[in-house]
């Protein structure tokens, strides 16, 4: 016999009636605490488990939140479009379907998307959805953990210039900051037609891309030809490798007919 059994076959017992469970033996400890009901003490231990396991789940939800946050900000997705997903996107026209259906593919096989280091460019009118259905893919890969970077042209280039006037950076780190993610969303291409200067910023940042096989999503207003002579036919033939589309956005306004 062990010495908890010794102990306990000293201590005092008695029968006691709980209200829920019956019968139970009660034993003394102390002389003035008697145990509970080991059902109620079951049931008891059986919540603060519960309670601790909820607090943990809730725990864990808190870090993934925080860390789907610092994705969508490394992302560099603006606020605006944050909640801009795939499932969002109203498609009614045939060419909507299609655009849709293509980002779909595009976001759902980005590992092949990877290996050949295919590309696409939107094209059509403002507010026709091209940016809506561009984060949506970014939205999706980020879930595969993969690290996508939006950014417009103007902002491209201005963080080019800055980086002649400041310590933290060189011109040719900006172009690899842009090569490097693994696909890179580039607005508001040919919005203004740039200088010389601008477009080979943004041939340096594209060409380093094919090189690593590094997909690039470009968004334009402009219509696809006038876009290949911004670009040059180098880019444009590149862009196009490996099964690389150009989507037309040729319908009204999607931000008109959805508010």
């Amino acid at each position: 016999m062990t010495l908890k059994k010794l102990i306990d076959k000293d201590r005092p017992t008695e029968e006691r009636i709980c209200p829920e469970h019956g019968a139970y033996t009660a034993t003394n400890f102390l002389g003035e605490h008697w145990t509970a009901c080991p059902k109620c003490l079951e049931i008891i231990q059986e919540k603060q488990e519960e309670e601790i396991l909820q607090k943990q789940k809730e725990a864990a939800l808190e870090r993934e939140q925080l860390k789907w946050k610092a994705k969508i900000n490394g992302a560099a997705i603006p606020e605006r479009f944050k909640d801009r997903t795939l499932d969002s996107y109203i498609a009614k026209t045939t060419g909507q379907k299609k655009a849709l259906a293509f980002a779909k593919e595009y976001a759902e096989n980005f590992d092949q998307v990877m290996k050949e280091g295919r590309s696409a460019i939107f094209v059509g009118k403002p507010g026709t959805g091209k940016t809506h259905l561009a984060i949506g893919i970014a939205l999706e890969i980020i879930q595969q953990q993969r690290s996508p970077v939006f950014v417009t042209v103007q902002r491209l280039i201005r963080r080019v210039k800055d980086s002649w006037s400041n310590q933290t950076e060189t011109e040719s780190e900006v172009v690899d900051a842009f090569a490097s993610p693994e696909l890179l969303i580039l607005d508001e291409v040919g919005v203004q037609f740039g200088s010389d200067f601008e477009k080979q910023i943004l041939f340096d940042v594209l060409n380093e891309r094919y090189e690593k096989l590094k997909p690039s999503i470009l968004l334009s207003n402009i219509p696809g030809d006038q876009l290949a002579d911004y670009l040059g036919e180098r880019v444009t033939d590149r862009l196009r490798e490996n099964g690389g589309k150009m989507i037309g956005f040729d319908w009204d306004s999607y931000r008109r007919n959805h508010g």
